[in-house]
């Protein structure tokens, strides 16, 4: 794994992208080498007029050593939401604190029920 330098990068580009998520884990964003993304925002809105759903929202981590800390590999899955009950016809802000995705990382999400949930993410593209 490299460490693009954040500080001085060839490309900022601001993105985002939609997903109607299905009842099984489904990879949203997978990171390409050379890349980081920083995710700004994670929205999620249930459009079921009807019925509450859960959502569960993830990070699989590539196995690294954390630049700066020593005697530490990081790879596994860690959850940013677990379960978090959406109400019919509402909207959740899962993520107001931006955060960052190194290469080989990937952001997944999964509904309770089919269909029921949009979910909206704002990132940034970091181009070293």
């Amino acid at each position: 794994m490299t460490y693009p330098n954040i500080v001085s990068v060839a490309t900022i580009a601001g993105e985002s992208l939609g997903f109607n998520l299905v009842a099984a884990d489904t990879a949203l964003i997978t990171v390409s080498t050379h890349y980081i993304i920083k995710v700004n925002s994670i929205l999620v809105a249930n459009v079921d007029g009807t019925n509450a759903a859960t959502v569960d929202v993830r990070v699989v981590k590539a196995n690294y050593v954390p630049l700066g800390i020593t005697d530490t590999a990081v790879a596994g899955t860690f959850y940013i939401a677990k379960t978090v009950n959406v109400p019919a016809d509402d909207i959740l802000v899962l993520v107001d604190t931006s955060f960052y995705l190194q290469e080989g990382d990937v952001l997944q999400g999964r509904a309770s029920v089919a269909l029921d949930l949009d979910l909206f993410v704002s990132y940034e593209v970091i181009i070293d």
